[in-house]
């Protein structure tokens, strides 16, 4: 693709982004309406055939273009939210920051957004008004503007690409189509104020720089660091829904490193990253849970949030145990102990939803459970619903170098055996099996 728009490229000279768009019509690039959902195309359609302008635009117009499956499909149009609405059966408006609309087609949901402007201060207390914090941030996103504004006020370049399917042309308003070229990643406008807008954007461009093998801007890049604090101040849902998208794409290595090497690593997962200095196990261990992330999710296998924070959080719940058992707790209850903390200072950075910070919890108390194989415990813990999930948890431990005493070998084979080979090898363990007895408690005298 890249070959094809070569002549465009040589043609494009640098120019400020308020001015009319590059124009790469149908011929001179790769896209064809055949490539845009159905739902977007009738989002389109039906935009256009009730007097609107409408486009497909932004990161699913940059896919098409780099030969990748877009995730989905987002419409940029000059109809206002309650328009937009008001044109399809299902429909509805999201969003109090920025507002949008969610138009579903089957299991299709196409994103419609309304081409923003620019903002003048803070007028009004309308929701369509746009308001800021002290620091900057954008609370409110909702002031609506032409397309040429709406072009600027995207984040990346690469970004503010808009195709128009009914002629099958694309518009270039920032010089994306060079940025695609050179494997650019370039923010729009001045960096450290786009990031004060919206802090976000930071993770959003280790994340795109990762999965795309885009090289940062340098001006992009250099406003990073000093802005990197400025996401304390997201909202932990939202820095939660983020964390995922950096992680669980097929890409959470390469994004794991760029995160280490633009220090934002430390703004969501500070007791983990706290420790990786001194801790070559503890990289490792990090480094082995993303490599096996992305094997599973390029092989189309599920992973669960669950299982990823059990990762990214035990180099802190194994140096907070070791701290509880110091205080003279027993190795399960400072397990246990350790767990509480780590998860209650990380939910105040990241909102965990429960359904998965309790199974997270789970497996990491498993861990010791795990070890103790005597009598009937083995056959019990094959019945626990996280099991599975604890025993590959073994296994990352291994495969980290941990030593473990062969534990994830004994389970391995364990599952494997019969009932006669299960029982024999319960047996050949011995008294080193079983969990010690629990003193019997004394009532005290009444």
């Amino acid at each position: 693709m890249l070959k094809r728009l070569g002549k465009v490229f040589n043609r494009i000279k640098p120019r400020t982004s308020n001015s009319e768009p590059h124009i790469i019509p149908a011929g001179e690039h790769n896209i064809t309406p055949q490539d845009i959902s159905r739902g977007a195309g009738e989002v389109v359609k039906t935009l256009e055939e009730a007097g609107f302008n409408a486009y497909v635009v932004g990161g699913c117009v940059r896919d098409l273009l780099l030969d990748l499956r877009p995730k989905d499909f987002d419409v940029a149009t000059d109809a206002t939210p309650e328009q937009v609405k008001a044109l399809f059966r299902r429909a509805r408006i999201v969003g109090r920051r920025f507002r949008i609309v969610h138009v579903r087609f089957g299991r299709e949901i196409v994103e419609v957004t309304t081409f923003r402007a620019h903002h003048n201060g803070n007028s009004g207390q309308g929701k369509d008004t746009s308001r800021r914090s002290q620091q900057g941030m954008l609370l409110r996103d909702n002031v609506f503007g032409s397309i040429n504004e709406d072009a600027s006020r995207r984040d990346f370049t690469i970004n503010a690409l808009y195709y128009h399917p009914t002629d099958n042309t694309i518009y270039d308003y920032a010089n994306g189509l060079t940025d695609i070229n050179n494997k650019t990643l370039r923010i729009i406008g001045d960096p450290l104020i786009r990031y004060q807008e919206d802090p976000v954007r930071m993770l959003r461009a280790a994340r795109f720089a990762a999965r795309l093998e885009f090289n940062l801007d340098p001006s992009t890049m250099a406003a990073i660091k000093p802005s990197a604090h400025l996401l304390a101040a997201i909202p932990s849902a939202r820095l939660y829904d983020e964390t995922i998208k950096l992680f669980m794409n097929g890409y959470a290595l390469p994004t794991w490193q760029q995160l280490r090497e633009l220090h934002l690593d430390q703004q969501l997962l500070p007791q983990s990253v706290a420790l990786l200095e001194g801790s070559e196990f503890y990289t490792r261990f990090l480094t082995q849970a993303l490599t096996n992330t992305d094997s599973r999710v390029n092989s189309g296998k599920h992973v669960t949030p669950a299982f990823l924070f059990a990762a990214l959080l035990w180099p802190a719940v194994c140096e907070a145990q070791k701290h509880q058992e110091k205080n003279g707790e027993n190795p399960s209850r400072a397990l246990q102990l350790a767990a509480t903390e780590v998860t209650g200072k990380q939910i105040s950075r990241l909102a965990i939803p429960k359904r998965f910070s309790v199974p997270m919890r789970e497996i990491w108390e498993m861990q010791a459970r795990l070890s103790r194989r005597g009598g009937q415990q083995a056959f019990r813990l094959l019945d626990q619903p996280r099991f599975r999930a604890a025993y590959d948890f073994v296994l990352l431990r291994e495969q980290s170098g941990e030593e473990v005493q062969g534990l994830g070998d004994w389970w391995t084979r364990f599952q494997e055996a019969d009932a006669d080979e299960r029982n024999t090898m319960v047996k050949a363990l011995g008294k080193s099996g079983r969990s010690r007895k629990r003193r019997p408690r004394t009532r005290k005298p009444t």
